[in-house]
């Protein structure tokens, strides 16, 4: 894989490109499970406003260096937590979210390659990714409750509730509960588990397969479902897919797609 451009020089993640449009973000502090410090944060927003600017990024995958995926906020720093004034604790709050917002909110699908533990922020970075792999050794934890703050936290609260379901969501919450591998692919926390040596070929391949689909398809079907998840109607839902698929026939793409089908070949998509 080739490695990141010099210019954005990152800290605390390391950015290549797996195949031509795929780039993979690796959350690169293996000595401390790959916590997070208000340098991820940022870098993470960094990140993702860069990859916004690529025209032909297609996907990112997301995994942790080491043997973990992310254990969240680095318990070095949490030290301070306390002394914050409840305005400091806020603007300390907003910067972390900011970083996982982007990445959230990124034009193209997000893997997440979970290889090991996602604990507190990390769980959060975990679920703004679009999609989940897991290795059997992924464990997810909500683990708030136990040091005074709440579940309520980066996101987590509102993923949780759509992804596992109310019921399952609260259990998770309120008994800091450990969920491993086999448990978070039943519940829709994982998509699919693979083998931890084939983890990252697998996302990629998995990359490869949106990839060659049409850009704009891909990316207005990430808006459609990310938005349809906080509208409150069916019918605001048609609306939305509606107005997303006569934008799309104004494109390259859907005219290419259909060419090639009558002409039995692979279509050439070029996102324009």
């Amino acid at each position: 894989m080739t490695t990141q451009p010099k210019d954005l020089d990152l800290e605390t993640i390391r950015l290549e490109r797996a195949r031509p449009g795929i780039a993979v973000a690796t959350l690169n502090r293996p000595d401390r499970m790959n916590a997070m410090t208000n340098t991820m944060f940022r870098e993470l927003e960094k990140l993702a406003w860069a990859l916004g600017q690529e025209d032909d990024l297609r996907v990112l995958i997301i995994t942790g260096a080491g043997r973990a995926f992310c254990a969240g906020f680095d318990l070095d720093a949490a030290e301070e937590l306390p002394s914050m004034t409840p305005l400091e604790f806020l603007d300390q709050q907003e910067l972390a979210a900011r970083g996982l917002l982007a990445i959230r909110s990124l034009r193209v699908p997000v893997i997440a390659a979970v290889n090991g533990a996602a604990a507190g922020g990390g769980l959060s970075l975990a679920l703004a990714a679009d999609i989940r792999l897991g290795s059997p050794n992924a464990r997810f934890n909500a683990a708030f409750v136990r040091i005074g703050l709440s579940a309520g936290d980066l996101g987590a609260s509102w993923m949780l509730t759509r992804i596992m379901g109310p019921g399952r969501a609260a259990e998770f919450a309120y008994t800091a509960g450990l969920i491993d591998a086999e448990e978070a692919e039943r519940t829709g926390l994982l998509n699919h588990i693979h083998p931890a040596e084939s983890l990252l070929d697998e996302a990629i391949a998995m990359a490869e397969v949106i990839a060659a689909n049409s850009p704009g398809g891909i990316q207005l079907s990430k808006r459609a479902l990310q938005a349809n998840m906080e509208v409150a109607s069916y019918a605001a839902a048609l609306e939305l897919e509606n107005r997303g698929q006569a934008l799309l026939t104004q494109g390259e793409d859907m005219p290419e797609a259909l060419a090639a089908f009558k002409e039995k070949r692979p279509p050439v998509f070029t996102g324009r």
